[in-house]
């Protein structure tokens, strides 16, 4: 029997029957413990995942940031991977993790993203992307950010695991991402809203651009050819999105005779 890693991987999941399969196989054979935190998923993911050996608790939803800091509270192993339900360990970056988990010189590493879209792992577009995601337990980690883009935070030295991947299985199709991409930017334009961001119709013109110029030029997306374009402009409409999102809620709020703090 192959020696488990006293690693727990901690995820949050809701309906994820078609991805959460594939992510736990990836990761049973050398972890201690899958803790997933789901959300009243009404297709087949908790009982997969149990059948596989994760444990599961059924929660209500909190908001990203809130669901994965009750997933990270759940854990007992002295090093905890976070992963999301579409996201698969390869097997250099299994070699890596171990490699880390084995010498504990740091207390975090960071990994690197792929991303399989529109047929393919796309080698400019969303690259690099590096997630902190191995961290260790006594490290103190924290989800924080902004919803739906939160980042984990420790208290503690970290690096790079560079020997693989984090093969990211983002969207089924188009219709998929465009989906996500419009309910997303609403949850950004919330958080901001919450937190008393402000609004010029410059947001509306200068900074999609620049998301479409950063993705494709910058980052080199179009080496990845139409999906490097597909990219870029599903950035521009995210962030064009996003702010007439927070227009309309600071609309609202003057219609209603709010009054709002401003940043």
């Amino acid at each position: 029997m192959e020696k488990k890693l006293p690693i727990s991987v901690a995820i949050i999941s809701f309906n994820e029957e078609q991805n959460i399969e594939r992510t736990l196989k990836a990761v049973l054979p050398f972890v201690s413990e899958v803790i997933i935190v789901d959300s009243h998923s009404t297709d087949g993911t908790p009982e997969i995942a149990r059948m596989l050996g994760a444990k599961v608790y059924d929660e209500d939803w909190k908001g990203h940031i809130a669901q994965k800091n009750s997933a990270l509270a759940k854990c007992t192993m002295p090093w905890i991977l976070c992963l999301d339900c579409d996201e698969v360990v390869d097997e250099g970056l299994r070699a890596d993790i171990e490699r880390a988990v084995n010498s504990g010189e740091l207390d975090g590493y960071s990994v690197n993203r792929r991303t399989f879209y529109m047929g393919k792992f796309l080698k400019h577009s969303w690259q690099p992307d590096w997630k902190l995601r191995l961290v260790k337990r006594d490290s103190k980690p924290e989800w924080g950010g902004y919803d739906p883009h939160d980042v984990l935070k420790i208290n503690g030295k970290t690096g790079k695991l560079r020997g693989g991947h984090l093969l990211h299985y983002s969207y089924k199709d188009i219709y998929d991402h465009y989906q996500r991409l419009v309910k997303y930017a609403k949850i950004a334009a919330q958080s901001y809203h919450k937190n008393g961001e402000d609004f010029c119709y410059c947001d509306l013109v200068i900074k999609p651009a620049f998301a479409f110029i950063k993705k494709y030029i910058l980052k080199a997306g179009f080496l990845d050819g139409y999906a490097g374009f597909a990219v870029a402009c599903s950035s521009f409409i995210y962030v064009y999105l996003k702010y007439l999102f927070l227009k309309e809620l600071l609309d609202e709020d003057e219609k209603n005779g709010k009054d709002n703090i401003r940043r």
